[in-house]
């Protein structure tokens, strides 16, 4: 037997208990991980150990990967209609919405984001992903080409088998459905590694995934370090495609191993630097509130973050007055207890990623930028830091080109549209951006001359399954949800018949 994690919630907005095993998950059971050694999984807004995970390393990725492929020859993959596979993914969304608020509570835990996101935004996104992908279990198909009248010629939309998944800590649950979600519906068995900060909600959604009938070795879960168990998955030689989230840097370390392991199709959503761009003419109350979101959602921990704020030299004095106020309201009230009622901020990931962002304040400060608010932590206890606001900012400095990963958020003046657009591009990456006008045709001449995957105009971190997410430049390769994502999942086969040619 392996070790189990229980958790009694005793809070204002949930109360309930979470049982669940600690082990590795393969071929539908809870294991030991290979040399018996385990992970502490740390609590970030206390800075203690919360409990204590199975640590994988390669052995246990060759075990799991034979199970996927023993799973996938025999009771998945093409042995397994369309509408099988979308009655399971229906069912696990059923699970899921049944255990949505144990989930929010364990996501909170997890990552120390607030249970407020993790209930009306985090849970449902996870569950409408699933739902979603369960829509085109049944819907994978190719196509008949006309060659002449002597040949039937057509495609098939195969799944690829054995596929690697790696996935971060900022939106743990939300980023496993991502990457599940079009996997099993194409008829894919899987590995996956979550991140170590972050296994809580994996863990127990390996059971709800057996509740929901898929057959052991489908979904194999190993919970370990990337140096190990991540690089083994990359240069696994039976594993065809690997699927990765996070920072560029670790993303070029992935397609390096895939590279020269198999060859094996790489699809990489990766990290962002992300304009958000108000025009004189924006609803100005709706810009800054929507500025708040973006720079400190999720805690800044978000690919998306619109940390560098262009405003437009008309209203410039203005903006920064009211999204100063309004971000030091956040600091005054709102951040500390994760399952408040209100609460919008909580703290950093890790005492590293914790180290990290401050690193990054200091050298704003020494680079010369103007600290309008914040630039320190919150409390003695976890790792919590203040929505921080930056100023007279110039185009060089670390602040402005790389992404902190932390509520952090730089605002640059400009002058015009010509000015903002080069400035916006600027960068090396290309995830997403934001439009702030209520011109809709200044808005969308901005929205289409950035370089971006994403272009919101008047909001900004909109995510919908429906929708298909990714980068250009150096945030990524391949999109996530939508139709979109069925394409990374399968390999597509021409077949020629011959009915009647003869040599």
């Amino acid at each position: 037997m392996t070790p189990t994690f229980t958790h009694e919630f005793n809070t204002p907005v949930y109360k309930g208990k979470s049982l669940f095993s600690t082990g590795l998950y393969i071929n539908g059971k809870f294991v030991e991980g290979s040399d018996g050694t385990t992970i502490d999984v740390i609590n970030p807004t206390t800075g203690k150990i919360t409990t204590k995970v199975a640590e994988a390393t390669s052995k246990d990725v060759d075990i799991a990967v034979d199970a996927a492929q023993k799973a996938f020859d025999t009771t998945w993959g093409l042995n397994v209609g369309g509408a099988g596979r979308a009655k399971m993914l229906g069912k696990l969304a059923q699970l899921m919405e049944e255990h949505q608020q144990e989930l929010s509570a364990l996501e909170s835990l997890n990552n120390g984001k607030t249970f407020s996101w993790a209930m009306n935004a985090d849970i449902p996104i996870a569950i409408e992903t699933i739902r979603y992908y369960a829509g085109w279990a049944d819907k994978i198909h190719g196509q008949v080409q006309e060659t002449d009248e002597k040949k039937l010629t057509y495609s098939r939309h195969e799944p690829i088998g054995v596929v690697g998944q790696i996935i971060p800590w900022n939106f743990p649950l939300v980023m496993m459905t991502w990457k599940i979600g079009p996997a099993l519906a194409t008829g894919n068995c899987i590995v996956m590694k979550p991140s170590e900060f972050t296994p809580l909600t994996a863990l127990r959604m390996c059971e709800l995934i057996q509740e929901a009938g898929f057959p052991p070795g489908v979904f194999n879960l190993l919970t370990g370090y990337g140096s190990t168990v991540g690089a083994a998955i990359a240069s696994h030689m039976k594993i065809e495609k690997i699927a990765f989230t996070g920072s560029t840097l670790v993303g070029r370390k992935v397609m390096e191993a895939a590279a020269k392991s198999n060859l094996k199709n790489v699809t990489l959503e990766l990290g962002g630097k992300n304009a958000n761009i108000i025009c004189n003419d924006a609803d100005l109350d709706q810009a800054v509130s929507w500025a708040v979101h973006g720079s400190y959602w999720n805690h800044g921990q978000a690919c998306t973050a619109g940390s560098r704020i262009f405003v437009q030299s008309g209203i410039y004095d203005e903006f920064l007055a009211k999204f100063t106020e309004k971000s030091r309201a956040l600091k005054a009230s709102k951040i500390w207890d994760t399952y408040g009622p209100d609460s919008y901020q909580g703290p950093q990931v890790s005492k590293n990623q914790f180290d990290r962002i401050m690193g990054f304040i200091q050298s704003g400060k020494d680079q010369g930028a103007t600290v309008v608010l914040g630039g320190d932590r919150n409390g003695t206890e976890g790792y919590f830091i203040n929505p921080t606001i930056f100023t007279d900012t110039t185009p060089d400095m670390k602040i402005v080109q790389e992404e902190i990963f932390g509520p952090v958020g730089v605002v640059i003046k400009f002058e015009d549209e010509e000015d903002v657009v080069q400035q916006a591009n600027d960068s090396v990456f290309g995830l997403a951006a934001a439009v702030f006008s209520q011109n809709i045709t200044r808005a969308l001449t901005i929205a289409h001359r950035l370089k971006a995957g994403t272009a919101w105009v008047n909001c900004v971190n909109q995510i919908h399954p429906n929708v298909p997410f990714g980068g250009f430049k150096q945030s990524g390769i391949g999109r996530e949800l939508g139709e979109y994502a069925l394409a990374n999942y399968t390999a597509v086969k021409a077949v020629q018949v011959n009915l009647g040619y003869v040599m």
